[in-house]
């Protein structure tokens, strides 16, 4: 290959810099070409390209968010959007992509490569932790200590006030976020979409520990599961604690990425780089306990990643 691709698609996630940096780095080690397309699938179908050289990537990597900007495309969605999207690749000198997201743009990624033989390799970037073949995604480790930080701040005001605080944090199909912040911030109770729960349960155990003269408490929900303002209600009516919420939002995707999520990012994205430029196509690499792995983009869409019920037993543990 003498030039390969770069594009950042789907919601943001900090340490997709550092991923774009390890492609690009990586491939001018072999004497291979980087283009970079802005806004993810729809920046190919428009040619908004750029030449990045070392120097365009230089700095990048303590920046959140993707320099690259990112856009949801419905047009790729389509049969001849595709095709449009291979001939702009193609009329480019490109040869092969990489492609860093989430479960949609590696559905892309894999379309490119099953239906078009175009070579590509995925880079797992996403805050919800939810794609298979991988045990850490781009972004989660910052997307998690950001929500601790809050955590952690509300947690010295619920205590000084004796209130009961419900925290929401983000997570529309899953409990990633909110069982990791939860575990790691102390937290009474933890509600995710994965596992039916009780509000009445967590009120008797929030009175029990009231009479054991805990006076304060945090739940996280995550956003899938329930809204934090539902749940205070619940609460406050139901025990007569004094209650507030909190809805953290996109403040979890923003600001600069954690050591973990840089080194995560630069070594997948140099490790997808030459992973393309050697020949091997139509995966995603990942990492399995520190060691990098890559797996066929049609395993990893098509098996599901499940939360780990022994964390939320954790979570119940602890709080007694």
């Amino acid at each position: 290959m003498n030039r390969i691709g770069v594009i950042t698609s789907g919601g943001d996630a900090p340490g997709m810099n550092a991923g774009i940096r390890g492609v690009v780095r990586a491939a001018l080690g072999r004497g291979v070409s980087v283009s970079g397309f802005f806004h993810g699938y729809q920046g190919i179908l428009d040619n908004e390209i750029v030449e990045l050289d070392s120097a365009a990537v230089g700095g990048v990597i303590t920046r959140g968010g993707t320099i690259l900007r990112t856009a949801r495309c419905k047009p790729f969605m389509l049969p001849e959007g595709r095709a449009k999207a291979i001939d702009n690749l193609k009329s480019h000198g490109v040869e092969g992509l990489v492609v860093i997201g989430g479960d949609g743009s590696l559905t892309g990624a894999r379309k490119l490569w099953e239906e078009f033989g175009f070579p590509v390799v995925g880079v797992p970037g996403s805050i919800d932790n939810d794609i298979s073949g991988t045990d850490m995604s781009v972004g989660f480790d910052t997307a998690v200590n950001a929500a601790l930080e809050a955590i952690d701040r509300v947690r010295d005001t619920a205590y000084s006030h004796e209130r009961v605080f419900v925290i929401e944090v983000m997570g529309r199909h899953n409990g990633f976020i909110a069982l990791e912040a939860g575990l790691a911030g102390g937290a009474e109770a933890v509600i995710i979409p994965e596992v039916p729960y009780s509000l009445l349960e967590i009120c008797d155990g929030m009175r029990a520990m009231h009479e054991r003269g805990k006076r304060s408490s945090i739940i996280i929900v995550a956003e899938g599961a329930a809204r934090a303002a539902d749940i205070k209600d619940f609460i406050s009516r139901n025990t007569g604690f004094e209650a507030r919420y909190l809805v953290l939002g996109h403040m979890q995707r923003g600001g600069s990425p954690t050591a973990f999520d840089r080194v995560l990012g630069v070594r997948l994205g140099a490790y997808a780089a030459n992973r393309l430029i050697s020949g091997f196509h139509g995966e995603m690499v990942g990492v399995d306990g520190t060691k990098l792995v890559a797996h066929p983009l049609s395993y990893v869409l098509s098996t599901e990643r499940t939360v780990d019920p022994e964390k939320l037993l954790l979570v119940e543990v602890m709080a007694k």
